[in-house]
């Protein structure tokens, strides 16, 4: 039966919430030494194979002051979710097969940003205002022309598309669209993993000789793109294609015996990247809802005190979830004990 490792000296959970620089030669040195001595082998002898699939666990989100800090009902929700991530990474270290971050990434001319709107006025929308159809028909926000050129694309286009846009989220029965504060700028110290988290992956990847595969998404300009698996919206008001689904990751995921799910925010990237991965299994086979298993403790709800507040939209996401066949674990229980884990 498979135990639990103990975790590594380096680790210091006070840590987790702040921004610091990984001594990555360090500890690819102590990772090899470790794999020695607790008898762990390279990830390729792995009979039963689990990705772990980490959620923008990025400073924006996790590390407090920063621009989008998930803190939850109890106000720091996000530091104490990795600190549980990074102790169920060591302690797993020998049975996680892969780890696959996802990272949420920007620039500011940006449809969820505020610079991409403007009134009759000139001004930009305030961080968390909420651009409904309504909004955008009855000309109260529209897009900005001064970014045409930037984008490359004609004012007339922009303004039909950003009609199409909020009037797709709209039939979709999706979130409004949310003006949020720029975040996970790229390049940016806010677009970096959680130095906690990067390094709990570093360590994993040299003690089991096995390369994380990195997930970029949201790049684009002129969608949101909460799910690594799919852009909220896909074409234009012509009908063409301005993003795809990610079907090569979807696939690579299928490819294990388990999946893991941690990371921010439960009540959106988390819960859509979920959803599209549960859209997918459910036109393959049903039954592959039961590899996919949801780490409650270690993701939580987009609140912002005093102004929205998703905890039940996350809480009612993960219970059709499980409804659906994945199921719902703690980082703390022994992975062997979680149904259907063969080690």
């Amino acid at each position: 039966m498979h135990r639990d490792l103990p975790v590594p000296p380096h680790f210091d959970p006070e840590k987790v919430g702040k921004v610091w620089r990984v001594p990555f030669q360090k500890r690819a040195s102590e990772a090899e030494d470790w794999a020695r001595k607790q008898n762990i082998e390279p990830f390729h002898r792995d009979k039963f194979k689990i990705c772990l699939m980490a959620v923008d666990i990025q400073n924006t989100f996790c590390i407090p002051d920063f621009e989008l800090f998930v803190g939850g009902r109890s106000g720091h929700a996000a530091v104490d979710d990795n600190v549980r991530l990074c102790r169920f990474i060591y302690r797993n270290l020998d049975v996680i097969t892969q780890i696959c971050p996802t990272m949420d990434t920007h620039q500011a001319m940006q449809i969820f940003h505020t610079l991409f709107w403007v009134n009759e006025k000139g001004e930009h929308p305030d961080p968390l205002t909420i651009i409904s159809k309504e909004d955008v028909e009855k000309g109260r926000w529209k897009f900005n022309s001064n970014l045409a050129p930037a984008l490359g694309v004609s004012e007339d286009y922009a303004q039909r598309y950003v009609r199409h846009y909020v009037k797709e989220l709209h039939e979709s029965g999706k979130y409004d669209l949310t003006v949020w504060p720029y975040h996970v700028i790229l390049g940016s110290i806010s677009h970096a993993l959680v130095a906690a988290v990067e390094e709990a992956a570093f360590f994993h990847g040299i003690a089991r000789f096995s390369k994380p595969n990195f997930q970029v998404k949201g790049s684009n300009p002129f969608t949101e793109h909460y799910s690594v698996l799919g852009p909220e919206v896909r074409e234009d008001p012509d009908q063409k294609k301005i993003a795809r689904k990610n079907e090569g990751f979807t696939q690579k995921l299928m490819d294990f015996d388990a999946v893991i799910i941690a990371g921010q925010a439960k009540s959106h990237c988390v819960a859509w990247t979920i959803d599209d991965l549960l859209e997918d299994i459910t036109v393959r086979d049903k039954r592959l809802a039961e590899k996919v298993y949801l780490l409650e403790d270690c993701t939580s709800p987009v609140v912002v005190p005093g102004v929205v507040d998703y905890t039940e939209k996350g809480d009612q996401a993960f219970q059709r979830f499980q409804d659906a066949g994945m199921h719902l674990v703690r980082s703390t229980d022994p992975i062997h004990s979680w149904p259907d884990i063969k080690l």
